[in-house]
């Protein structure tokens, strides 16, 4: 990971200096992870193919060209295991997860070595993060399938992998999108009280229309669940929408 940026005046203390090995020792609760002590001085943690390609042992000398392939080897870690921890916090896209990476210090070539090694290993796969978004938005939240598309467009999943998840994830659920419609208009009705008709009408309408709903299925909802002349011919022209075809809610 990057070091805070140091004083113009004072030169940046190199994150491994020359030295002497003095300890190398497995870290038990991480296999695979092994903390390097040079000359009495904690320098971090290091993988375990990187002490077999550096032959690192106790007692061998650092050089300056060890010493700063042994810094490369820590940063590489610290990030390999950040990216990890963040996965186990939460599901992301590979796109998503570097721009965390880099924004809590990453640097770009570290965070791009990462994202390859959990790609290799199946950790991290963009298809399985899109259906799980999808299962979960249109499970929780009643989205529809323009608006989940749009999500996971912002977190940088390709479109035919979006498009495949989508489309996959409707036919196994046999997700019955009028029903859907209903059960978000039902559920929003609940929080416009005594309103007027007209008002609820309205609210309802631009309420379904953000969640990227058909508008003739929302005619046919609203409608259905309001009175077809409580309005007179209210319809998505008549709402208050921002730009774009569906404005995404947190």
């Amino acid at each position: 990971m990057r070091r805070g940026p140091a004083r113009a005046d004072v030169p940046a203390e190199p994150a491994v200096r020359p030295g002497v090995i003095t300890e190398l020792t497995a870290v038990s609760r991480r296999p695979g992870r092994w903390d390097v002590v040079i000359d009495g001085r904690s320098v971090g943690r290091v993988s375990l193919d990187l002490v077999e390609r550096l032959a690192l042992r106790v007692g061998r000398d650092v050089d300056a060209d060890l010493a700063g392939r042994l810094a490369a080897g820590v940063d590489e870690v610290a990030v390999f295991d950040r990216a990890l921890g963040m996965l186990a916090a939460c599901a992301r896209s590979a796109r998503d997860l570097r721009q965390r990476l880099v924004r809590v210090g990453a640097s770009p070539a570290h965070a791009d070595a990462a994202i390859a090694r959990l790609r290799e290993s199946g950790v991290l796969d963009d298809a399985s993060y899109a259906r799980q978004v999808v299962r979960g938005r249109v499970a929780t939240r009643g989205d529809s399938r323009r608006r989940v598309s749009q999500v996971l467009a912002q977190a940088g999943v390709a479109r035919t992998t979006a498009d495949e998840a989508v489309a996959d994830v409707f036919e196994e659920e046999a997700v019955d999108e009028v029903a859907l419609v209903e059960q978000a208009a039902r559920k929003r009705l609940r929080t416009l009280g005594d309103l007027e008709v007209v008002v609820r009408r309205r609210r309802l309408f631009a309420y379904l229309a953000r969640r990227g709903h058909d508008a003739a299925v929302i005619r046919s909802v609203v409608d259905r669940l309001l009175g077809a002349d409580a309005a007179g011919d209210t319809d998505l022209d008549d709402v208050d929408l921002p730009a774009g075809d569906v404005a995404i809610d947190a």
